[in-house]
């Protein structure tokens, strides 16, 4: 089995790396084709704790890999103005308080609220670890040996994606994969089978495979210019579809969270890294200008700039097949959804990850294609309607799109999901998504969107035990929080920082 991966950014590398990892066994070569003068988009730098488990399988050192890519932790995603301007609220990594054998600690929390108790036990935000930690910019690790509270939240990185393609490039070649540099001009497919036989490069360097990753972007060379895969149009519910992005000087303390603020026509991202913050405006061109949304952004900036806006197109959606034929799409070649929630790079690691767990051991690739496709399905329409929440459980009455939002009619799957927690605070699991029910509950309640009801199993539960419990579980959650270092002295404690050098072990 001969593989190329066509693309050199963060979704080629990430690919490259993992197979050259983990299936050794399985292929013949590795060629990873790019072109520097294409460049990469480049402003995904926010991820999910998911990453965390990606770069552990290849056994990166986590302060390693944080020197490299001028990396902070991130506890969660602040927004704020999405369900009322003036209001903000905090989407953690990780649940909320302790789960009770009869129900979640949030349907308890939804019972004290029901019982008017708010005031002794306050919201349902200080029973996240990962929360009050992130509102006062501090940080520890998760550990086994620290109580429940303690270890029941995750993390993930902020960093610099063209960094993290650069160091996982370097690992790739260690790893055996060949790197060719070149644009490609021509590509050759079976007329019988519709297989992609090869690609010419513009040097005239014709490179043959088995197996062809399309990480090629936007573009889609392979899984759209030649096998014409077809492309599922989204913008009916996430009709944002463009962006501007800026990184500027860092003021201020070092958070460890994104921040994502609503303005009229869109949103701003905020991404705080050791040497810059990225930041940019995702906006729907029908309710302002192009000039407007930069004018936006840069007047909402925390320092002075370090370089000019970079204007972004997109149309958001997916490809109607992933992998069709010997083509496998991954990154922004399969789709686009907004990085509202940071899952861009999520989805590249769920592509690879299926990949591998499916990697073709014959010529026949149809069933591996079909279950991969439906898997990878399930993947961004799970992302879309949690995406779509965001928007349409909002309160605003300020601006014509977010008027567009309250009105609109939403996929099945969405409105299912918020008529039963509507109802009775129920959050349906799946096997196949990036979001589990905590973060569901996190967005809903944030917004405004209140249960008329709760779970009656809680109603087992005496509300004066309740109430000493909660408050007992919050007080402990501070004192931990209290007690740990800033997020910027953790990161330089552990050798983490850009500037510091490498710990020594043993």
């Amino acid at each position: 089995m001969r593989v190329c991966i066509l693309g050199g950014g963060t979704a080629g590398w990430m690919t490259a790396v993992a197979i050259s990892k983990k299936i050794k066994n399985c292929y013949k070569s590795v060629v990873l084709v790019g072109s520097e003068a294409i460049g990469t988009v480049g402003v995904g730098e926010a991820t999910l704790p998911h990453i965390r488990f990606f770069n552990d399988n290849l056994d990166i050192q986590e302060s390693a890999f944080m020197r490299a890519t001028e990396a902070t932790f991130k506890l969660g995603i602040e927004f704020c103005d999405w369900g009322k301007v003036g209001q903000s609220y905090i989407h953690p990594f990780g649940d909320f308080g302790k789960a009770s054998p009869k129900a979640p600690f949030y349907q308890q929390w939804l019972k004290l609220s029901n019982y008017g108790a708010n005031d002794s036990c306050g919201g349902l935000g200080e029973y996240a670890y990962g929360i009050t930690s992130a509102s006062r910019n501090r940080f520890q690790l998760p550990s086994d040996g620290k109580s429940d509270l303690q270890k029941a939240f995750g993390y993930a990185y902020q960093f610099d994606s063209s960094l993290y393609a650069k160091f996982l490039r370097d690992l790739s070649v260690k790893n055996g994969v060949q790197r060719i540099e070149g644009k490609v001009v021509t590509t050759d497919t079976d007329e019988k089978s519709g297989n992609v036989n090869s690609i010419t490069l513009e040097s005239g360097q014709c490179v043959e495979a088995d197996l062809f990753i399309d990480c090629s972007g936007f573009r889609g060379v392979l899984i759209e210019q030649a096998l014409q895969s077809g492309y599922q149009d989204w913008s009916r519910w996430l009709p944002c579809n463009r962006a501007v992005a800026v990184p500027c000087e860092n003021r201020g303390e070092l958070n460890p969270f994104t921040r994502a603020t609503a303005r009229k026509a869109g949103w701003q991202w905020r991404i705080p890294l050791q040497h810059r913050t990225g930041n940019g405006h995702v906006y729907w061109n029908e309710f302002i200008s192009d000039d407007e949304a930069i004018s936006q952004l840069m007047d909402n900036l925390d320092g002075p700039a370090l370089a000019e806006p970079k204007q972004l197109f997109f149309k958001t959606g997916r490809r109607n097949h992933f992998w069709k034929n010997n083509v496998v799409a991954i990154g922004l070649s399969a789709g686009f959804l907004e990085p509202l929630e940071s899952t861009s790079i999520h989805l590249i690691q769920e592509g690879i990850t299926n990949l591998i767990e499916l990697f073709p051991v014959d010529g026949n690739t149809e069933l591996d294609a079909q279950e991969y496709n439906q898997r990878m399905s399930l993947q961004y329409e799970r992302v879309r309607d949690f995406l779509l929440l965001h928007y349409v459980a909002n309160e605003r009455d300020d601006s014509d799109m977010w008027r567009y939002f309250r009105s609109m009619t939403l996929p099945d799957s969405l409105q299912e999901k918020m008529d039963l927690w509507l109802r009775r605070g129920y959050i349906q699991k799946y096997e196949f998504g990036a979001f589990l029910p905590a973060s569901w509950v996190a967005v809903m309640l944030g917004q405004n969107m209140i249960p008329s009801n709760y779970d009656p199993r809680v109603d087992k539960m005496n509300i004066d035990e309740l109430t000493a419990h909660a408050v007992h579980m919050r007080n402990d959650i501070a004192m931990s929080v209290n007690a740990a270092k800033s997020h910027k002295e953790f990161i330089d404690s552990i050798g983490a920082a850009s500037h510091s050098k490498p710990l020594r072990v043993g």
